[in-house]
């Protein structure tokens, strides 16, 4: 699972999603890309899933690269608690994901099969996505 190797501080708090993205939201390293269309926190889970579905699809043959990070801890209070006596403990690490957001990047493979891939991973994850082509440059 991808979590942070070390964290400046333990816990942190909700914060909001609002805008769209402006880093991460342009294709950088492969051909093809997974975009989030909607904001939404995405687990270590979820992202795991995602890239399982994308390799078992691709039989290992192109390159994959995942450009999210699950860098924030939520907390979880115990069920049957009572209100007060402080802030859960760390539970999982999700990643904040904004509108316009890369999520996967992939090449070495057909636009069919990248496609397909990136379809069974839209289907692990819990907002809506679109797939994306690099722009050829001009000239």
């Amino acid at each position: 699972m991808l979590m942070p190797k070390r964290v400046k501080r333990r816990k942190q708090q909700r914060g909001r999603m609002k805008g769209k993205a402006t880093k991460g939201s342009t294709i950088v390293f492969g051909e093809y890309g997974l975009k989030a269309l909607e904001p939404k926190w995405i687990t270590n889970r979820q992202i795991e899933a995602a890239r399982i579905a994308i390799t078992r699809h691709i039989k290992r043959a192109g390159k994959l690269w995942i450009r999210i990070f699950p860098d924030k801890p939520v907390t979880v209070k115990p069920a049957e608690t009572r209100m007060g006596k402080g802030k859960g403990a760390p539970e999982y690490w999700v990643a904040v994901v904004k509108p316009g957001r890369i999520l996967f990047e992939l090449e070495g493979v057909a636009p069919e099969i990248a496609q397909r891939a990136m379809t069974l991973a839209s289907s692990k994850l819990p907002l809506k996505t679109k797939f994306v082509q690099r722009k050829k440059a001009e000239g």
